[in-house]
């Protein structure tokens, strides 16, 4: 499909004026599994006390991801997202849940947005954007977790400091 159909189909859309043939042409542009993520999302929805939440979004199109992450021992055991946004958003974000469960943080952070869209089969030019997003909604994920094992494990070095400074404090008393 040449860029002249394109453009025609898409103000077609502006005018509200899209016809089955148009539709067609749209659907055609994207890929199986593409299709099937965007139908058939897996992972929609909220993990109850996630350890990590991501919150990122496109002011020019309008799509905005949350992807929430459940970690154990250094490895994301769960993953899952709500998103609004057309159906590549939807489809990169089912599929980047999809390519991190089971990952290391470490490996996790390796994922970008052209693994997202080549899992997919692709994605049309105009869709790439969908793809960052969900690379950006995972690293913005793995951020809020690692920012707040860090804090857990200052609360806890903390604590620990406290306690043999207690300890030590007790132990002068007592001579």
């Amino acid at each position: 499909m040449g860029i002249a159909r394109l453009r025609a189909i898409f103000a077609a859309f502006e005018k509200s004026q899209i016809g089955e043939e148009e539709m067609r042409d749209i659907w055609s542009l994207y890929s199986e599994k593409v299709m099937e993520h965007f139908k058939n999302p897996r992972n929609v929805g909220e993990i109850e006390n996630p350890d990590g939440v991501g919150h990122v979004g496109n002011p020019v199109c309008g799509d905005i991801m949350e992807l929430y992450i459940k970690v154990n021992d250094g490895t994301i055991v769960d993953a899952k997202f709500k998103t609004f946004g057309c159906g590549a958003a939807i489809a990169t974000s089912s599929m980047v849940t999809e390519l991190v469960k089971g990952k290391e943080i470490e490996e996790a952070l390796k994922i970008s947005n052209r693994a997202v869209a080549e899992a997919l089969g692709g994605l049309p030019p105009i869709k790439m954007h969908c793809s960052v997003l969900a690379e950006e909604a995972l690293k913005s994920a793995i951020e809020d977790y690692l920012n707040k094992s860090r804090s857990k494990k200052e609360v806890k070095d903390d604590r620990e400091v406290q306690s043999s400074r207690r300890k030590r404090g007790n132990s002068c008393h007592t001579h």
